[in-house]
Order: structure tokens, then sequence, then C-alpha cells
């Protein structure tokens, strides 16, 4: 029978200390350099930072409105890329209605128009 060979307790040593010092050295130091969202809006200049100031609402309301979305699309048991799409091409369709019936509304408009003008009646305002 062969002698077992010796653990090598040294290797293993480095290879955890070296390994935790990566896994949780990188992410503190990453995290120490990143700067604060305060400190990234003092270093804009005076017109950058009005022109944040005043579409703050704006952007946050988008995000919330992203967000509601996100979450009215996860309530369903297909993938949200797929409801997404499908509440994309019905909102397309919607608009597309619409179009249509304002497209339809002027032509019925500009045929009183017509029928006035023929009967001798003033034009509508």
């Amino acid at each position: 029978m062969a002698a077992k060979k010796p653990t090598n307790w040294w290797l293993w040593t480095k290879m955890l200390l070296g390994g935790a010092a990566i896994c949780v050295g990188g992410p503190a130091f990453t995290y120490w350099l990143t700067p604060t969202d305060e400190e990234l809006f003092q270093k804009y200049n005076p017109e950058l930072q009005k022109r944040s100031l005043e579409r703050r609402f704006e952007r946050e309301k988008e995000f919330d409105d992203f967000v509601n979305k996100l979450k009215e699309y996860s309530k369903s048991d297909k993938p949200i890329w797929t409801v997404q799409a499908e509440a994309e091409e019905k909102e397309r369709q919607q608009r597309a209605q619409v179009q249509k019936s304002l497209e339809l509304a002027e032509e019925i408009k500009a045929r009183k128009e017509a029928m006035r003008r023929e009967a001798g009646l003033a034009p509508e305002k």
C-alpha cells in the first residue's frame, strides 16, 4: 500500500484567505469608490442641475408607470416580454382605431360642409 500524500495546509489557508479577501474586499472596494447620487449631482454644472431638477418629477412618474406596468405584466402566467408585446400590439390597435375614427369624423364634417355649400347655406363654424 502506497503512503498517503500529506495535505498542504499552507496552500489551503492561502486559498481560503485569498478567496475571502476577493469575495468581501472586491464589493467593499467598489462600494467605497462609487460616488453617491448627491456627489454626482454636485459635479454637474449649474445648467444641468437646473434641468435635472425640472425633469425629476417627469422621470419619477415615468419610472412609476413602468414599474406598475411590470407588476401588471407579472400577474400573468406568460413571460413578461410576451405580455408586454401583446400589450403594445393592443395599444397600437387602439391608436389605429382612434385615428380611423378621427379620419371618419373629418370626412363626415367635410361631407356636411359640401352639402351646406350645395344648398347655399352659410358654412358651419
